[in-house]
C-alpha cells in the first residue's frame, strides 16, 4: 500500500511494542490495548512524543506504526485507528479493515474528516446553530468563495456587499503551511493579486486574541492565541494593499500569560463550549478536532467560528498527554461495557 507518496511504511524506532499485559486500567480483565496509527511524519513528530508514549505504556496502551506499504487487512489486530491521511485509497484501506474487523473504533472516518478539507463547507454546520441559550451568541463571519478567475474578485465583493478589510484563506485545507496563510486586504482591486480557488470572509475586530477550542472526545480545554491586531477606521481609509500572514495561531503565539484587558482575555462561557463542541461532534461525525473562535470587539457575549481543524496540534494543548490517553482508555471502558456477559 503506498498512498500519495507521504508515508512509505515507516516503523517507529523502538517503541517498545513488546507483547506484555498491564493490568489496572479500568479493563475488566488484563488488557493491552494496541493503537494503530496512520500519520504524516510532521504529525508523528508532534504528536508521539516520549512523555506522552511513557504515559500510554504505563496504562496499557501501546502505539504501532501502521506498514503503508502494505495492505492494512494484513495487519493488526487493532484495537483502535488513529489516522490523519487523505486519500481514496486510504479510505478504501480503513474501509476494508473495518469490514473484517467491525469491533475495530477508527479515529475518525476518512469521509467525515473530509468535509473539514474545504473551508466553504467546513463552516456550514456552524451557521445555522442557535445557541442563545447557552449563554452566547455563535455565528461564522460573512464570506464569499471564489474558484477562479482573480480578476472578477472586485465585482463579486461588490455584488455580495462584503466590507472590507477582508480575510483571504486557501479554500483547501491540505495539511500544507501554505492551505493556512492568510492575507488582509484593505482594498477590493489588490485581490486581483492572489490564487483562486479562495475564501474571503469579513474581518472581524476581536482584540487581537483568538480561542483555539481543542476536542478530545467529551474534554475541551481552551487557549488564548495572538492573532491579527484590530483594523480601525483611519488605517482602512489610508492604507491599501495586501498584508500577507503566515500561520497566526501558532505555540509561539501564546496569549494565556500575557496582561491583557478583562474583556478581550475572558474565556467564552463554558456552557456554550459544551453545546457547541457537542453539536460539532455530531454534526460532523469526529471526536478530534479543534475551533477557531474570536469574540467581537465591544461585546461579551457574541463569538465567530472561523476555522475548524482535524486532529491540530495536540502537542501544544496543556496537559495532552494525560487527556489523549483517558480518552483512549474510555473508549475501550465503553467497548466492554457494552459487551454481553459470558
Amino acid at each position: 500500500m503506498r498512498l500519495n507518496g507521504e508515508i512509505h511504511g515507516e516503523n517507529e524506532e523502538d517503541e517498545e511494542e513488546q507483547s506484555y499485559l498491564v493490568r489496572g486500567v479500568g479493563f475488566n480483565h488484563p488488557q493491552k490495548l494496541v493503537v494503530g496509527y496512520g500519520l504524516t511524519s510532521k504529525k508523528k513528530k508532534s504528536f508521539l512524543q516520549p512523555k506522552l508514549l511513557a504515559l500510554a505504556r504505563s496504562k496499557g496502551i501501546f502505539f504501532v506504526a501502521i506498514d503503508l506499504n502494505r495492505p492494512l487487512t494484513e495487519q493488526g489486530p487493532f484495537d483502535i485507528l488513529l489516522q490523519k491521511l487523505a486519500g481514496n485509497e486510504w479510505c478504501n484501506e480503513i474501509e476494508g479493515y473495518k469490514h473484517e474487523h467491525p469491533e475495530v473504533t477508527v479515529l475518525d472516518s476518512p469521509k467525515a474528516i473530509q468535509h473539514l478539507h474545504n473551508r466553504q463547507s467546513m463552516l456550514r454546520d456552524v451557521a445555522d446553530l442557535d445557541l442563545s441559550d447557552y449563554h452566547g451568541k455563535v455565528g461564522i463571519p460573512r464570506q464569499l468563495v471564489i474558484t477562479k478567475d482573480p480578476s472578477s474578485i472586485p465585482f463579486e465583493v461588490t455584488k455580495s456587499g462584503l466590507s472590507l478589510p477582508l480575510v483571504a484563506k486557501p479554500l483547501l485545507v491540505d495539511g500544507t503551511a501554505k492551505s493556512h496563510e492568510l492575507f488582509l486586504a484593505y482594498d477590493q482591486f489588490s485581490l486581483q493579486e492572489l490564487e483562486p480557488p479562495l475564501v474571503l470572509q469579513e474581518f472581524v475586530n476581536h482584540g487581537g486574541v483568538l480561542f483555539k477550542v481543542y476536542i478530545v472526545g467529551e474534554t475541551i480545554k481552551v487557549v488564548r492565541r495572538f492573532s491579527l491586531p484590530d483594523v480601525t477606521k483611519r488605517e482602512l481609509a489610508e492604507v491599501a494593499g495586501l498584508f500577507r500572514f503566515p500561520r497566526v495561531s501558532c505555540a509561539a503565539a501564546t496569549a494565556d500569560e500575557a496582561d491583557l484587558d478583562p474583556s478581550i482575555a475572558e474565556l467564552p462561557p463554558q456552557p456554550l463550549l459544551e453545546r457547541l463542541a457537542k453539536e460539532l461532534r455530531h454534526r460532523l461525525g469526529l471526536r478530534l478536532f479543534n475551533i477557531d473562535m474570536i469574540r467581537k470587539l465591544g461585546t461579551r457575549d457574541v463569538f465567530y467560528v472561523i476555522d475548524i481543524n482535524y486532529f491540530p496540534g495536540y502537542g501544544k494543548m496543556p496537559d495532552y498527554e494525560h487527556v489523549f490517553t483517558d480518552f483512549l482508555v474510555s473508549l475501550m471502558q465503553n467497548k466492554y461495557k457494552k459487551r454481553p456477559a459470558t
